[in-house]
């Protein structure tokens, strides 16, 4: 059973992936929602105490590298709104 939770994890964890990479690329994160990062962040911390509360491996280690990748795309949003707003 920890296999199988480490597999689908590790395939919901890296769905975020292409965002990230996305969003670096073009530069844009525009179509990111503030409510879905702050909702999404709330829901990973849940899981990841969850997890520590049950000493689930695979639910710490998958929330824990989502909230990597939910945090990056909060900052690279922060960056390009803020970048936007001095060009305007």
């Amino acid at each position: 059973m920890t296999v199988l939770g480490l597999i689908a994890g590790a395939l919901t964890t890296l769905s975020f992936l292409p965002q990230v990479v996305r969003t670096m690329r073009t530069r844009s994160a525009r179509d990111l929602s503030w409510t879905w990062i702050v909702m999404m962040t709330a829901g990973i911390t849940a899981w990841c105490v969850y997890g520590m509360l049950r000493v689930d491996v695979p639910v710490i280690v998958a929330n824990g590298i989502t909230f990597v990748l939910v945090m990056s795309l909060a900052v690279l949003k922060a960056r390009h709104e803020r970048v936007v707003s001095t060009a305007s």
